[in-house]
């Protein structure tokens, strides 16, 4: 009964609407930057390790990219498209890709108006985001809308991507190493759970724990380190997988291509199998790279930088990393091993890609894999407690009572995360993502005339 009545809601917030309008602010924002993300694109890679002298803020251009990829890299990349191609077939990763490249300016923009609309305290304590960039460019009349998507940046920090969705992946793949028959189990609330999944959950809830006390320096020192590391790693395994596969991948991309516009569907079918591979492959798009969501401007808007432009081409390039990279990388290997239509769901489907595709045995492709998304899903657990904190600041007026109340609740959250079933998981987190999503695209929308004027000012300036 609960599991049917999630779906109605997810499916209900996820319909039409809601996708056009994710794409058709990406499709404007584009037009109105003259395809920025691919004209410049160079230049944001350059400046994205590049960090200014004199710029003011909270943590390098770099360690705020690091802090927002920390939160967009993580479970989205193994089990999100893994989840996307299940449900939507081959076809959705091609709606990632496109929803990816738009999502790119989108995500620019964000980045732009976190900077240019973000508040320097004395003790240069810098807030910024969304509800800044609402209050302070549309005006107070609008704070109500800043404070609808604080409220439920919270929500999706506390019960969706922060949280129970990476903390049920991590668990479940070293269930799934450790003890994949399930011949060790536990009985906890109604349920029998891998003693594995159990002890993971708790260490796992500890050195959450010990990060996020923290607060968002330590976790832009524990980002730095871990976000580049975790992605060569990954992306290492990933070619080596389609090396070894290189024939394969021309057939893999025309499955691709045929499923995203039904052509394999039967008579009457394609429209039904376009709109599902649509609606599997953004949504589980934006859930994975954040583009439109809100989320990484609050990170964007700590970077020291004098620029918003600057810091926008960085933001953007977190879009390219998480979505046009990786996530490319993991869906041509679920499609070219088969992996999506084994039967299996969740990282089972990466793991089976995995073992099908790679040169080693069965036992270290998991090895590989399990560690890899323990690393991915550890620092968007990190991430996500700094947006959500910085969504409470706001609400609360910057209560500190409240913010150290809500770091040992977020902590509880990720003690009991491994408890949800993977379909429950995902399915709250889809909903809370899109409520979250709807007031920030307004703002984008309202100010894309700001955009505008600040990427021609800079691009003069720095001809």
């Amino acid at each position: 009964m609960f599991d049917t009545i999630l779906t109605s809601i997810d499916d209900f917030v996820w319909g039409p609407v809601l996708i056009i309008l994710i794409l058709a602010t990406g499709i404007y924002l584009t037009a109105r930057v003259g395809f920025l993300q691919i004209r410049h694109l160079g230049k944001a890679l350059k400046f994205m390790v590049k960090n200014e002298d004199d710029g003011k803020g909270e943590v390098t251009s770099f360690g705020a990219l690091c802090t927002a990829l920390s939160a967009t890299i993580g479970t989205g990349n193994i089990v999100g498209v893994a989840t996307a191609i299940v449900a939507g077939g081959p076809g959705a990763l091609f709606w990632m890709e496109v929803a990816a490249l738009f999502g790119m300016a989108t995500k620019y923009s964000e980045g732009l108006l976190a900077v240019k609309y973000r508040t320097i305290d004395e003790d240069g304590h810098v807030l910024g985001g969304p509800f800044y960039y609402i209050e302070n460019g549309m005006g107070k009349k609008w704070s109500w809308l800043g404070k609808i998507f604080a409220f439920f940046g919270m929500c999706v920090g506390l019960m969706g991507i922060g949280t129970f969705t990476q903390v049920n992946g991590i668990t479940s793949a070293v269930g799934n190493f450790f003890d994949p028959n399930g011949a060790n189990t536990i009985s906890l609330i109604g349920r029998n759970y891998s003693i594995a999944v159990v002890i993971a959950g708790i260490i796992l809830a500890v050195f959450v724990g010990l990060v996020v006390i923290g607060g968002l320096k330590r976790i832009a020192k524990v980002s730095e380190v871990i976000v580049p590391f975790m992605a060569v790693i990954y992306v290492v395994f990933c070619l080596i997988l389609l090396i070894c596969n290189v024939k394969a991948i021309p057939a893999a991309v025309v499955e691709i291509v045929q499923g995203a516009f039904g052509v394999r569907a039967a008579a009457g079918g394609a429209l039904g199998a376009i709109i599902l591979a649509m609606q599997k492959g953004i949504a589980r798009g934006i859930f994975s790279n954040e583009a439109g969501l809100g989320s990484a401007p609050i990170a964007a808007a700590a970077a020291q930088t004098n620029e918003p432009v600057r810091q926008g081409l960085v933001s953007m390039t977190g879009t390219f990393i998480d979505t046009i990279v990786i996530c490319t990388m993991t869906g041509l290997s679920i499609v070219i091993t088969g992996a999506w239509d084994m039967g299996l769901e969740g990282v089972a489907v990466t793991t089976k890609a995995f073992q099908e595709g790679l040169p080693f045995n069965n036992t270290f492709c998991a090895f590989v894999l399990m560690i890899c998304l323990i690393f991915f899903a550890f620092t968007t657990i990190l991430g996500w407690d700094y947006y959500s904190e910085r969504c409470l600041e706001y609400l609360s007026g910057r209560n500190e009572k409240a913010v150290k109340a809500y770091r040992w609740l977020y902590i509880a959250a990720v003690f009991i995360g491994p408890y949800f079933t993977v379909s429950e998981v995902w399915v709250i987190a889809d909903i809370f993502n899109a409520l979250m999503a709807i007031p920030n695209l307004i703002a984008l929308l309202a100010l894309s005339g700001v955009i505008v004027a600040e990427t021609k000012d800079f691009f003069a300036r720095n001809k």
